[in-house]
């Protein structure tokens, strides 16, 4: 039997609403004036949440093994899965536990060193939902023991995970208010964004899933001021639009800290310190004003173009291979995920303004290429790799394409001189 977190059917038949709803509010937003995407940040979301998928789909970790293990030899068997209390009883443990799951990765350095990537992003939009940990595997899993220990189904477990995860993409929007009495019971898109703004007001609030109770209970509720609008990201921005980076920054600054800090002590406390906690020999200054700043290098049409076209791919390759998992070989999936991460991290340069990405990409396209039709890595009956090759092919063409255009505009500069 397989058992993982946050592998459900619910959320694979949720992404493609994810997406008619993104492009609902992106329209929406124009129309009323009020645009809360750009086209870089979008970019990335979306490339860092398909990218999140393929842990889950590779069976990373040891939550599996271990779940498997305390549903069979310790379970004390309290909850039936044909008892509808279970479910409800189950639905309410879940968000409590990911409550103090989601507090604890705010509270301790090496737990926010997974969590962090959903917190980068400097816009607050439907595709910021989409900016998940991949490497959350890692430490999630504890806090879901006791539920396992008790004795929810497993299949119970796995369903009422998707619903908390699917429920909680509504609430990052700017586009819905205040919602009255449900503000008090449920996570909100106001309260919410609240939890995403890095405000020294706000940070570190607003931790449920599906209900804002726990932070009612626990002290960790702030609602909005009036007078003082949420800046959205990290205290510590990511300037980057690189997936990998955006995963293991901080893990990159806790090494770093521990290499240069002078005290043994805090070499071992930089890991498990408060996220805000650095060693005084460590510390940077940093200028006021950079606060409000949003990382926003300057592009040329062309990239901006070929953003987008990677964007459309990225999300249609990673879905065939989402939607027929079970088609698809372990390594394959490997495979498909090797060549998002790559291609990616290669767009993400080329938005920052590195020309030379190109190249690059050019080269990753016809390696790529020649690998699949020279070995038989990956099976050419699969929808996915017929879409990863037309998405190469593509890259080739465009590549090319920008370089030709490129030389004749050169040639006509020189000519006219």
């Amino acid at each position: 039997m397989e058992v993982i977190t946050d592998k459900s059917l619910i959320i694979t038949f949720a992404i493609p609403v994810f997406f008619l709803l993104i492009i609902i509010e992106y329209f929406y937003g124009l129309y009323v004036g009020k645009n809360t995407y750009r086209l870089n940040d979008t970019v990335t979301s979306i490339a860092i949440g398909m990218i999140s998928r393929f842990p889950t789909m590779l069976n990373l970790g040891v939550q599996s093994v271990i779940f498997l293990y305390l549903s069979s030899y310790l379970n004390l068997g309290l909850l039936s899965v044909k008892n509808p209390f279970t479910w409800i009883a189950a639905f309410l443990l879940y968000d409590l536990s990911y409550y103090w799951m989601h507090r604890m990765h705010h509270e301790i350095k090496i737990l926010w060193a997974t969590h962090s990537v959903h917190h980068h992003g400097e816009d607050f939009n439907l595709s910021t939902a989409l900016r998940q940990t991949s490497t959350g595997w890692l430490w999630k899993w504890i806090f879901y023991v006791p539920m396992m220990v008790i004795g929810v189904p497993v299949e119970v477990f796995i369903t009422v995970a998707g619903i908390n995860l699917v429920y909680q993409f509504w609430v990052h929007t700017k586009h819905i208010g205040h919602l009255g009495i449900l503000e008090k019971i449920l996570i909100t898109p106001m309260n919410h964004g609240i939890h995403h703004a890095k405000n020294k007001e706000y940070i570190d609030a607003n931790y449920g899933g599906v209900f804002i109770i726990w932070d009612r209970m626990f002290g960790t509720y702030i609602a909005e001021r009036p007078d003082i609008k949420p800046v959205y990201g990290t205290a510590t921005p990511l300037s980057s639009w690189n997936p990998i980076w955006a995963n293991f920054q901080i893990y990159s600054i806790m090494f770093k800290d521990s290499i240069k800090t002078k005290s043994w002590k805090n070499k071992v406390k930089v890991w498990f310190s408060k996220t805000y906690w650095r060693p005084e020999d460590c510390i940077e200054e940093k200028n006021p004003n950079d606060f409000y700043k949003k990382y926003n290098p300057e592009i040329s049409f062309d990239i901006k173009l070929f953003s987008f076209i990677q964007m459309l791919f990225t999300t249609v390759v990673s879905g065939a291979v989402l939607t027929f998992t079970s088609l698809h070989s372990y390594s394959e999936i490997a495979i498909f995920g090797i060549s998002l991460i790559t291609l990616a991290s290669l767009t993400g340069y080329l938005l920052q303004g590195n020309r030379k990405g190109y190249q690059l990409i050019l080269i990753s396209s016809v390696i790529g290429i020649l690998g699949i039709y020279s070995t038989n890595l990956l099976s050419m009956e699969l929808l996915s790799t017929k879409l990863l090759v037309a998405q190469l092919s593509t890259n080739m063409l465009i590549v090319i394409g920008i370089y030709f255009f490129q030389s004749l505009s050169n040639k006509k500069t020189i000519e006219a001189k």
